[in-house]
């Protein structure tokens, strides 16, 4: 697997695939984090729970150093899913934490039954508009999202990406808040935090083979951690207080033993199993197949959207995907951690910091699992401010106005339903608005269908009707309407002769227009090219039906 003849895992890359992995990683510890922490109950069901922000990290570390293992995009990067933390909340609350789990594992068994069977396919019917539509939502839904916490707000947790928010606010409501409530040291510091990101865009810097080199995502939140190190040593007005840093679990912070009165550390209660006697509950069942297909849906669709973004224009193999994504979510479930799928926001940091291979996301995982335990207290000195930034030029790069411009004046209803898309993921959630606009796709497309199965033509008193090679129940309504038109003692020909389908609806509507209203009207009608679908005599017209 891991060889130079394997383009995915090419270790000679490890010049670019380190430092993309190391921005990856600095944009996944937070969501991590911040999804683990809003897909907590706020009830505590069953008297016990156990569920912790840690659940996130597990998920994260699993998404980078497991299924990119088996998977077969070269810069998709998965973990915790914001798309599942409404489903894994009611989950949760109702079966408690250890039968989570266990559908959880479920849910992995499915996915890999989904990939072996080879049902991944439904993700190459998704319209090429909605995907975009999809980019350009989730990039504007970042910045809105990060707004607050650029302003030293941070009440929702990072990875909440519905519009409707796990602390009673939505979007917009979050925002107006956030100018009532400013920090700030933690303006400041993303003030500072854009600039540098900015200047990195600059051509000189990117053509300085040295600076190049240089993850600025690391270099920005040095930058803020230094800062808010040089508040606190002020008269401390602008120092951050602790919730507005990466927050860690406890667990995974030293404390000092009364006895030797040295740090230790508690991992005790980290990795919880699943609940196996739960293998009776139904509602684990139910939940089980709710996660595959809701994971397996949002993995197709990040799927597609990142081999969109992929400037080699590499298109990833969707079984394979569902294969790697069912083995991490059984790998998950079993030891404690939160759903996974593709997440488009870490693999388009990923292809924005120019990684080459899917070592670059396995480098995240291993940067994930090193970083919490080796160095805890390092990774709380982080301002969200900082990372608010990354976050938003990451938004931005999502967001191609230009190009949903261009697409309006060529393409108008492929236009339509790319703003269609993005207003209906900004107002919902990314599952939700995305099926919005595939309906809306696909009413055009029915659209186009129904004007082209047939021409109609009319010179004077004849009407000549051509059907294409397919004409199906779709086109019912637009055939009887042309057929209501054609006026009383003329004559009409219809012709089948390119046609090799038709439905039997299509076949009864010329059979009634035949039988009835031509001789009704006085209609002359001639039909050509029909004895194939049984026109030539009534015994075979009924033995067709």
């Amino acid at each position: 697997m891991f060889n130079k003849k394997n383009r995915n895992f090419d270790l000679s890359h490890y010049k670019n695939d380190i430092p993309a992995g190391l921005v990856v990683f600095l944009v996944a510890l937070p969501l991590c984090l911040g999804i683990g922490q809003a897909s907590i109950p706020s009830v505590d069901f069953l008297g016990n729970n156990l569920m912790t922000p840690f659940s996130g990290i597990i998920a994260g570390v699993i998404g980078g150093l497991v299924v990119t293992l088996f998977s077969g995009s070269r810069f998709g990067v998965s973990g915790p899913a914001a798309g599942l933390i409404s489903i894994v909340l009611v989950a949760m609350t109702e079966l408690g934490f250890q039968a989570f789990l266990l559908a959880v594992v479920l849910s992995g068994v499915i996915q890999l039954l989904l990939g072996v069977f080879r049902l991944g396919v439904v993700g190459y019917f998704i319209p090429s508009s909605v995907i975009h539509g999809m980019l350009a939502a989730i990039g504007i839904t970042l910045i809105l999202k990060q707004i607050p916490h650029a302003l030293g707000v941070d009440t929702d947790p990072e990875g909440d990406l519905a519009f409707e928010q796990v602390d009673g606010q939505d979007t917009f409501s979050e925002i107006f808040l956030s100018f009532d409530n400013i920090a700030l040291g933690a303006l400041i510091i993303f003030l500072v935090s854009m600039v540098i990101l900015l200047v990195w865009e600059l051509p000189i810097i990117k053509k300085n083979d040295k600076l190049k080199l240089v993850p600025v995502a690391l270099f920005v939140v040095v930058i803020g951690s230094f800062l808010n190190y040089l508040f606190g040593s002020g008269n401390g007005k602008l120092f951050l207080d602790p919730s507005h840093l990466v927050q860690l679990p406890d667990a995974l912070m030293p404390v000092n033993d009364p006895e030797t009165g040295k740090a230790v550390y508690n991992y005790k209660n980290l990795l919880v199993m699943p609940d196996f006697t739960e293998f009776s509950n139904k509602k684990v069942y139910v939940y089980a197949i709710t996660l595959a297909l809701v994971a397996s849906i949002e993995t197709l669709l990040c799927l597609e959207a990142t081999d969109k973004l992929d400037p080699d224009k590499n298109i990833s193999p969707n079984n394979k995907e569902l294969k790697a994504q069912g083995i991490g979510n059984i790998l998950s479930g079993l030891i404690g951690g939160l759903p996974i799928t593709m997440v488009i926001v870490r693999s388009s940091a990923n292809i924005n910091a120019h990684a080459k291979t899917q070592f670059s996301a396995f480098y995240h995982g291993i940067f994930l699992l090193g970083s919490v335990f080796l160095f805890p207290t390092l990774l709380e000195l982080i301002p969200l401010s900082s990372l608010a930034a990354i976050l938003i030029v990451i938004g931005f790069k999502l967001v191609k106005i230009n190009s949903i411009i261009k697409l309006f004046k060529t393409d108008w209803e492929n236009g339509l339903v790319i703003v269609v898309t993005i207003v209906a993921v900004l107002l919902t959630d990314l599952l939700s608005g995305v099926g919005i606009g595939f309906v809306l796709s696909m009413f055009f497309l029915l659209r186009k269908n129904y004007e082209l199965a047939f021409i109609s033509h009319t010179d004077g008193n004849k009407t000549v009707i051509s059907f294409a090679q397919i004409v199906s129940f779709l086109n019912k309504g637009g055939l009887m309407q042309t057929l209501l038109e054609i006026p009383p003692d003329s004559s009409v020909k219809i012709s089948a002769i390119k046609c090799h389908t038709m439905s039997k609806e299509i076949k009864e509507v010329i059979r009634d227009f035949r039988d009835v209203t031509s001789k009704k009207n006085n209609i002359n009608l001639e039909l050509i090219g029909f004895e194939k679908f049984g026109f030539d005599s009534e015994k075979k017209e009924n033995k067709l039906n």
